[in-house]
Formats: structure tokens, sequence, C-alpha cells
């Protein structure tokens, strides 16, 4: 019976170059998004001869993880992939409530219950794996991305707590903690008009195809990239306050300069 991967956040970007790494591994394959776009990710994964199903469901309820979850039924999960996750720019008084609630329930809401769901069933099997797609943000007072990266702090402390919970069962989960990817995050957090939005990226094909190689060898975490290393190490070091000054330079759209030198005019 082929093994099953289940993979969330799959519609584009790295997720659905995950999916693709779990397809040529031998995975079928059940991938999640809340949008209609994972009808074409699926068609695109068929098309390179992977056995696929797929799941329209919003994982920032609550109801939309136990329905996910139910579609499981009692087959074994082999490879859980938390990856769904999105964020917004600009100020957080900026930002509207209906936003910060979406980012948070389905950046840590939903991964904490689908982690919650998922773990025991593996512990009792003696065997899974899992991937969860943190980001090096979690290391940084993220001004201008301020909700997204405090979502990303909680997530890749999480992994590396469980992680130790569980060390000594065959059972591994892994936190994948990219930089700056060339995916439409930019575009949904509204904030492409940032320094960090116009500069080059890293490829979600190279991210992912390193992220699940690092969870097959069973790692703790993965940062792809020297200069993402690197920001991490910097990030340890340096003032939290200074930090918060370099993410403002990153990720301050030139709308987010207008609304400010409007403010100061009034």
């Amino acid at each position: 019976m082929p093994k099953l991967a289940l993979i969330t956040g799959a519609s584009s970007g790295i997720g659905l170059e995950i999916a693709r790494c779990a397809a040529k591994d031998g995975y079928d394959l059940l991938i999640v998004s809340e949008d209609g776009q994972i009808e074409d990710a699926a068609g695109f994964l068929r098309a390179e001869g992977a056995t696929v199903e797929t799941a329209t469901i919003d994982l920032g309820t609550e109801e939309g993880v136990d329905e996910l979850w139910g579609r499981l039924g009692g087959r074994p999960l082999d490879v859980l992939v938390a990856n769904a996750g999105f964020g917004m720019g600009h100020r957080f008084v900026d930002q509207s409530w209906d936003a910060v609630r979406a980012t948070i329930g389905t950046n840590v809401t939903g991964t904490v219950q689908l982690l919650h769901l998922a773990l025991p069933r593996m512990l009792e099997r003696g065997e899974g794996r899992i991937l969860v797609t943190g980001s090096i943000a979690g290391y940084m007072p993220g001004a201008f991305l301020a909700v997204y990266s405090a979502t990303k702090a909680f997530v890749d402390s999480l992994c590396f707590a469980i992680r130790e919970e569980i060390k000594d069962s065959p059972v591994t989960i892994t936190c994948l903690m990219p930089g700056a990817t060339e995916t439409a995050f930019f575009d949904k957090a509204d904030n492409r008009d940032s320094m960090i939005g116009r500069s080059p990226k890293d490829e979600p094909s190279d991210v992912a195809r390193q992220g699940w190689e690092a969870m097959k060898r069973g790692q703790s975490n993965h940062v792809p990239g020297l200069m993402n290393k690197l920001m991490v190490a910097a990030a340890g070091v340096l003032p939290e306050e200074l930090v918060a000054k370099l993410s403002r330079w990153q990720q301050e759209t030139d709308e987010d300069k207008a609304r400010e030198k409007a403010r100061a005019a009034s």
C-alpha cells in the first residue's frame, strides 16, 4: 500500500514543490488549500504521475482542521507537512482585525491543532515524519510584518520543544525555516513594494527540496541559504531594537511611508 503524505498550503509555492518531492518519492498525496487553485495544483501533479486527493478547507478554524482530519478516516499518515500560512504587511494598527485573526488562526491555531491530532497516531504506530514550515522571521521582531513574525516565532519554538519531548520515539519533527522566497506571499501580504519585496529571493523548488531532504534525515531544522543563516546568527546577537529597525528597513512599503507622512502632517 503506498504511503500517504498530507501537505497543507499546497496550491503553489513551497507547498506545491514539497508535494512534488513527496510524489517523486512514491507517496500518495492529500493536498490542501483554502482556495480553488488546489485543483490546478492537483492537475499539475497528476500530469507528473502522482496520485492526488484534494481538499479545499480553511485551516484557520477548528472546524476546518477537524474536517480535514475526518478526510483521512483510519488511513495511516506517514508524512505531515504543515505548510499552510500567510501574513499581512503594513503597520499593526493599519491591519484589519479580520486579517490579524486569520493569520493567527492559520499559522498558530491550525498548525497546533493539526500536530495535536497527527502526533498521537504516529507515536502509536511508531512511525511518521512531520515537516513544519516556520521561518527565519521567527528570530526577528518583524516591524511591518509584526503578527506574522510573532506567529513564526511560536511555530519555530513549538517544533523544537515537541522534538525534545518525542526524542525517544522513531517519529521526527523538522522545522523548515526559509527566508524570503519567490512565492505569492508578498502579493497576498501587500508588501511587494518594499525593499525585500523587490529584492531577489530564493526559489521555492530549492527551499522545498532542502526541507524535504532535511525531514527525511530526521533533522531538527533547516535554514536554506548562507545569507539566511547569517541573518539568523545576527539576530541572535544584535539588540532586538536594532533587529526591529532592520526589519522596518526591509518591510516598510512606499504606501506605509506615505501614511506616516500624512499622519505627521495632520
